[in-house]
């Protein structure tokens, strides 16, 4: 970076409807990767070591600031909408001559960091920076208007802008960097006649050619940088850039995907070595995977750490949980928050477990519900077996010892305690501490009915 960056002051415009959204929702706050588009420019923002941020709002506002309130950064309200000039000389007032200002949009959330490192050090500290593209269809882009020598000597809106100028191809992204006092000058000077009625910030352009001033230009390494978003459609397609180019990055660190087009990362991952990723996978939250770590077809992991050599079956939920070296889960299993899953420990189908404590190589197969549960190592738990925690009221706990046997269709009513070694017959309601090392079960007495005989229906006045 430019050493005057410790004077970079970021000016970010957020004020627009978004009416095209079609939503109540103010365009900004719509997500990419789970996070606010003007959070992805923030962060970009912050990446630059600015000495301030500022986030120019006007719709939404309030909402916009309870949403992102936990950001490092100076709310500008503009109250009337009246264009880009106007916008940026609304957080003005907030810069101090002589630094540098960086405008940036808060509907393009894929800005890189490298990209406006650039920009700024091309802007210089008396220089114009101006980040443009060439496009093969520029529509409904400003044009980057050059003289005969290649020097950029304004731009000029497409609602503006002649046949032959329509026919450049060299946009306007509306990214730039500027010396703060002249950048306040030249916004001094700007009038609405045009064909919006508005304030452009782009005419500044016009006015830093006729100043003398050096305008110097860089293009993004990728197109998808500079795209807003206006619609939903728009956002969508954002999405999938974004989505793909997370997956790139996983790979580059090993990630083997089964189709890296075909999986969403809302948050943080971080991967060890030879990570196996199957379709529709969805890591929301800050997850961590170990080495060897095989997951499923359509699973969710939110918030969770992975050991080593586990392995998550197809359509598998695992939230604020952590999972040991060896485990494996599902399929269609439901691993609750504050839930600890001990090395080989086995969760089969349709398992659900709620903060509990599952120890070494203990197994629950099929079909049975543990929440608020201590189990210890290498017990066994039947088909259908289920915690009773909850008595209308309040939660109870339940403890089961090492090496316990739990019989399929079994409830055990909390608050409760298996000791180690016990075994509870299939089918039993257990309301009382059963003892270490003995059989415990409660049934009724099996009857077998001479004659009965099994009811038949009544056919009389049927139809034939």
């Amino acid at each position: 970076m430019h050493e005057s960056t410790q004077d970079l002051q970021v000016i970010i415009l957020a004020a627009g409807q978004g009416t095209r959204m079609k939503s109540a929702l103010p365009k900004v706050l719509h997500t990419v990767g789970s996070k606010p588009m003007l959070a992805h420019v923030i962060d970009a923002a912050h990446g630059l070591n600015a000495k301030a941020i500022h986030v120019v709002y006007g719709h939404g506002g309030k909402a916009v600031m309870q949403r992102l309130n936990h950001q490092a950064v100076n709310w500008v309200l503009q109250e009337a909408q009246l264009g880009t000039g106007h916008a940026v000389a609304q957080a003005m007032p907030s810069l101090a001559d002589e630094q540098i200002a960086l405008v940036l949009y808060g509907d393009v959330p894929l800005i890189r960091r490298e990209t406006l490192e650039k920009l700024v050090n091309i802007a210089g500290t008396r220089g114009l920076g101006l980040l443009t593209a060439n496009l093969a269809n520029p529509g409904g882009y400003g044009r980057i208007v050059r003289d005969e020598g290649g020097t950029v000597i304004r731009i000029v809106e497409e609602k503006d802008a002649t046949e032959a100028q329509r026919d450049i191809k060299e946009i306007n992204t509306g990214m730039l960097a500027v010396n703060s006092s002249l950048l306040r000058h030249w916004l001094s000077r700007l009038d609405d006649n045009n064909a919006q009625g508005e304030y452009y910030l782009t005419d500044i352009i016009g006015m830093a050619a006729e100043d003398g001033v050096t305008i110097e230009t860089c293009h993004p390494a990728s197109l998808h940088e500079i795209e807003g978003v206006n619609n939903k459609v728009q956002l969508a397609e954002i999405e999938r850039v974004y989505q793909r180019e997370q997956a790139g990055q996983l790979m580059l660190q090993g990630v083997t995907f089964m189709d890296p087009n075909r999986f969403d990362l809302r948050g943080e991952l971080i991967v060890g070595q030879d990570v196996v990723i199957d379709v529709n996978v969805i890591i929301e939250g800050r997850v961590e995977l170990g080495d060897n770590v095989h997951i499923g077809a359509n699973s969710v992991l939110i918030d969770a750490i992975i050991g080593d050599d586990v392995s998550i079956k197809p359509n598998c939920i695992v939230e604020s949980s952590t999972v040991a070296r060896g485990a494996e889960i599902g399929p269609f299993a439901r691993v609750r928050p504050e839930t600890l899953l001990g090395e080989n420990v086995k969760v089969g189908n349709f398992v659900e477990i709620k903060k509990s404590t599952v120890a070494k190589g203990s197994k629950i197969n099929h079909l049975s519900y543990i929440g608020d549960t201590v189990m210890g190592e290498n017990v066994n738990i039947g088909a259908g077996t289920i915690t009773c925690n909850y008595d209308g009221a309040n939660k109870h706990n339940t403890v089961i010892g090492d090496n316990a046997f739990i019989g399929s269709d079994t409830q055990l009513v909390a608050p409760v305690e298996i000791g180690a070694g016990a075994t509870i017959g299939a089918g039993s309601t257990i309301t009382h501490d059963a003892s270490p090392g003995k059989l415990t079960l409660s049934r009724s007495t099996q009857k077998t009915r001479d004659g009965w005989k099994r009811p038949v229906k009544n056919l009389v006045g049927k139809e034939s």
